[in-house]
């Protein structure tokens, strides 16, 4: 397997690629979330409840 982004010796990659790279990775997220949301409506809703029950529980 080759790997997708090739070596850079010149210069480390910059905040501003960091952040948008973060960015897509963090959007493309949130779509794979919603679409197995719509997809596992009961699994999501189960989720959903452990995740409220968790906050209800959590300590400030």
């Amino acid at each position: 397997m080759a790997d997708p982004e090739p070596e850079r010796d010149e210069e480390p990659e910059t905040d501003a690629e960091r952040r948008r790279r973060r960015a897509q990775f963090l959007r493309e997220l949130n779509e794979a979330k919603a679409l197995r949301d719509r997809v596992q409506p009961r699994r999501a809703r189960a989720a959903r409840m452990r995740q409220q029950m968790r906050m209800r529980t959590f300590r400030w």
